[in-house]
């Protein structure tokens, strides 16, 4: 049951992961194709004027080193948009959605728990977002070779990259299933989520701009990714930390309010 239960999730969702593959293998080799053509031309005179080279900064990224030009890909809203897609449509629309069109109550009438159905639903999307992270960082490469730049990139160091980005989404992903199953309806799951991820964004891009108020990237789950930071050597075990903690208090959440919520009947 548990395996037939992963097909079916899988084969559910196989059309989104395929459309936001493909939109990240595209995106994952357009950054180092920019950093080639312009970055190194324009990085002396974006340096030299203060104003400038505060706004490149853009989520602790730039456009004038190969690295950073990563970093700014990897939390770029393109990307954002295309991670969330799994990230907070998977789980709002597995549970949420499932008990707003009264078909939920059908599926768990079947020798399955909730806590089971859980995690099979959860395992899915982990590996879902994993390897559309993987393939953007396989298309940064391979986009650097081709251009000729994949030299200044260490490639020890991206598993890390990933294993970083992968828990940021992973938590925000946690975050909607504590929110999804909180709720009968798929419209307040979808708005919680969204809410938490939408605010996080914008206090880390306000914090990455705006050097005064950069005490508030320590209220960001994106401040926890620093892609920039992790592919030149400096790799901070708190950043996964916290991202480990809030996974687990999310996850924590989810595992006591499933059972306890009684299914109702669609309107």
């Amino acid at each position: 049951m548990i395996a037939a239960l992963f097909r079916r999730t899988v084969a559910a969702n196989a059309i989104r992961v395929v459309a936001c593959a493909i939109g990240l293998l595209v995106w994952g080799a357009v950054l180092p194709l920019v950093y080639s053509a312009f970055g190194k031309t324009l990085g002396t005179f974006i340096r030299d004027n203060p104003l400038l080279s505060q706004f490149s900064q853009y989520g602790g990224g730039d456009l004038f080193s190969l690295t950073g030009a990563m970093a700014i890909g990897f939390i770029h809203p393109f990307t954002l948009l295309l991670m969330g897609i799994i990230a907070v449509g998977l789980p709002v629309i597995s549970i949420a959605g499932e008990r707003q069109r009264g078909t939920l109550e059908v599926l768990l009438a079947r020798p399955i728990s909730r806590h089971t159905l859980y995690l099979v639903l959860f395992a899915a999307g982990a590996l879902f977002l994993g390897l559309l992270l993987a393939l953007e960082l396989a298309a940064n490469v391979v986009s650097a070779s081709v251009v000729g730049v994949a030299g200044e990139l260490d490639l020890a160091r991206l598993p890390i990259l990933w294993l970083n980005g992968w828990l940021l989404f992973v938590a925000f992903m946690a975050i909607g299933f504590a929110a999804s199953v909180s709720f009968d309806r798929l419209a307040p799951a979808l708005g919680v989520t969204l809410l938490v991820l939408i605010v996080s964004y914008l206090l880390d891009v306000i914090s990455s701009l705006w050097p005064d108020a950069s005490w508030l990237g320590d209220y960001s789950l994106f401040g926890y990714v620093k892609a920039k930071p992790i592919l030149e050597g400096h790799v901070s075990p708190l950043d996964f930390g916290v991202l480990v903690v809030v996974i687990a208090v999310a996850v924590g959440y989810a595992w006591w309010e499933f059972p306890r919520r009684d299914i109702a009947a669609p309107s």
